[in-house]
């Protein structure tokens, strides 16, 4: 019995003893892209007539992101099956829907999206090419994508090359699709075409929403060369993209408050846009617009005891009809009032938001105090367009002042007046804000807008020059700005964009190519060369 319990210990500690020697590793991690293997029918084919293609691999391949890599040019109508579709295989296979043109040469790119099964490796930018002719079109384009405004391009741009034949006109970015397309993909702002014919086109670009190589002006940015492009061709074209400005439109009228209709459009209204009420000729009316939205506010008074009201809404050539049915149960608006903000800047008015357009402002009934309780003089006004009350007076630093306003001092559209209103608004020291100036070297002698921009590309300061070179820009708050100067070759003291249908490409703007950051009572002087 003890020699059986001796064998049976010494048995359990060989067991244990091999245990602690390791455990199985799996191995190196597998960082080898797939393989192709080959192809039916062979990849690079001429005189293709089939419907299907395999591309064989080496290993179990999926397909990753696939909409946004895969790149067929020309573009097919019917997009093609392509698999495996959310499983793994050794092949891909292709199938094609569409009726292919003859003599043309098609090429499937499908970038980073053909990845290895267990460690999605990708087998880069494998591109499988035939065609329907006796030979492969050899030729080649290639190019790099800029933003007209921010520092950095987007990801994904598709650019096109559309044929110049008897039947092309520029609306062709709008209603069909190109002879070629090409991508920058997700890693690079550069952009080559391969397998191209030798002729004339029109070289576009696009950022979409939503991948139909079709320009839509109200949601893509566009980029083109204003001159055809003849290939073959060894220069490389630089591409500004920039969103256009909308064209003016006309939307809906509805009946909002008892004694407002509120009129929506899209797009720029350059001039006024002008409505025009078609029936009950005693309604008098005022008309004021949203400053956050493109929306107009038609007031009308007295009240009317109908079922609608017809309307024109006009934009020089444009008149749009409306007929605005009138709800019975509806709340009238009440007359309030918000300032804008309680924190003054020295060269900024203290603005006042009504909820009802006023009319009259009676300055007897509005006292402005420092804090000393000495008056501050100052001159009231309406902005005829928004409403907004701004009271300008002269701001002193590190200053507190009380707005005192008595009833009646604001009499509305609808002859309602306020109730007594008291506001508190300050101003920092000089000591809170910085002062940048910068020089710029190799300025042209033309007009510059010169400005400093948040992250998020908002102007908080500029400046405007001819010929000048040196520009000073005092109380600036605390934070880390860009600088940027904008060639405004129109001189109308702002940036203009591009229009695809006009040829006119966007203002050129030039970055400073380091980040400008200003702290509290510090001056900061930079040089700034233009390219």
């Amino acid at each position: 019995m003890k020699k059986s319990l001796i064998i049976i210990s010494v048995i359990c500690i060989t067991i244990l003893s091999c245990a602690k020697k390791g455990r199985p590793s799996g191995g190196e991690k597998d960082i080898a892209p797939p393989v192709m293997l080959n192809a039916t029918p062979e990849n690079y084919s001429t005189n293709f007539t089939g419907q299907e293609i395999k591309i064989y691999f080496n290993e179990y391949v999926k397909l990753n992101d696939l909409t946004k890599q895969l790149i067929i040019s020309p573009p097919l109508d019917t997009r093609p099956l392509i698999t495996p579709q959310g499983g793994a295989s050794k092949y891909v296979k292709i199938k094609i829907y569409d009726t292919l043109q003859p003599n043309t040469t098609y090429s499937f790119s499908f970038g980073k999206s053909i990845v290895d099964n267990n460690e999605s490796n990708p087998y880069p930018y494998f591109k499988y090419v035939f065609s329907t002719g006796k030979s492969i079109d050899s030729l080649e384009l290639n190019g790099s994508i800029r933003d007209a405004i921010a520092k950095t391009a987007d990801d994904f741009v598709s650019v096109m090359l559309y044929e110049i034949d008897s039947t092309f006109t520029d609306s062709v970015v709008y209603n069909k699709t190109p002879r070629y397309i090409t991508n920058t993909l997700d890693s690079t702002t550069n952009f080559k075409f391969e397998n191209l014919k030798a002729g004339k086109y029109l070289l576009t670009a696009l950022k979409e929403e939503t991948d139909n190589y079709k320009f839509n002006q109200k949601t893509d940015k566009i980029a083109f060369k204003k001159e055809f492009i003849t290939i073959p061709n060894e220069e490389a074209h630089e591409l500004t993209l920039f969103k256009e400005i909308q064209d003016y439109k006309a939307l809906k009228a509805k009946h909002e408050r008892k004694n407002r209709i509120k009129f929506r459009y899209e797009g720029e209204a350059k001039g006024a846009i002008i409505i025009n009420l078609l029936s009950d000729k005693n309604i008098v009316s005022t008309i004021t617009k949203e400053v956050s939205n493109d929306t107009l506010q038609y007031w009308f008074k007295p009240n009317v005891d109908l079922d609608s009201l017809n309307f024109t809404m006009s934009h020089k050539q444009e008149i749009d009809s409306f007929t605005v049915r009138i709800r019975k149960k509806i709340k009238a608006d009440s007359l309030s009032f918000k300032p804008v903000s309680s924190s003054l800047t020295l060269d900024k008015n203290y603005q006042i938001v009504p909820t009802i357009p006023v009319t009259t402002i009676d300055d007897s009934k509005i006292k402005i105090l420092d804090k000393d309780s000495i008056a501050v003089p100052f001159k009231s006004s309406v902005d005829k367009l928004t409403s907004i009350i701004n009271l300008e007076f002269k701001k002193e630093e590190s200053q507190k002042y009380t707005i005192s306003i008595l009833p009646d001092a604001f009499t509305d559209f609808f002859d309602a007046t306020n109730d007594t209103l008291n506001y508190r608004a300050s101003t920092k020291a000089l000591s809170a804000y910085g002062n940048f100036k910068v020089t710029l070297n190799n300025a042209p002698s033309t007009p510059l807008v010169v400005q400093l921009v948040t992250k998020t590309g908002e102007v908080k300061y500029e400046k405007t020059g001819t010929g000048v070179y040196v520009y000073d820009f005092l109380n600036v708050n605390p934070a880390t700005y860009s600088l940027r100067v904008v060639f405004d070759d129109n001189n109308n003291k702002k940036y203009d964009t591009g229009n695809y249908l006009k040829k006119l490409q966007p203002e050129r703007i030039a970055y400073h190519p380091e980040e400008i950051e200003i702290r509290a009572n510090w001056d900061v002087d930079e040089q700034f060369t233009l390219k």
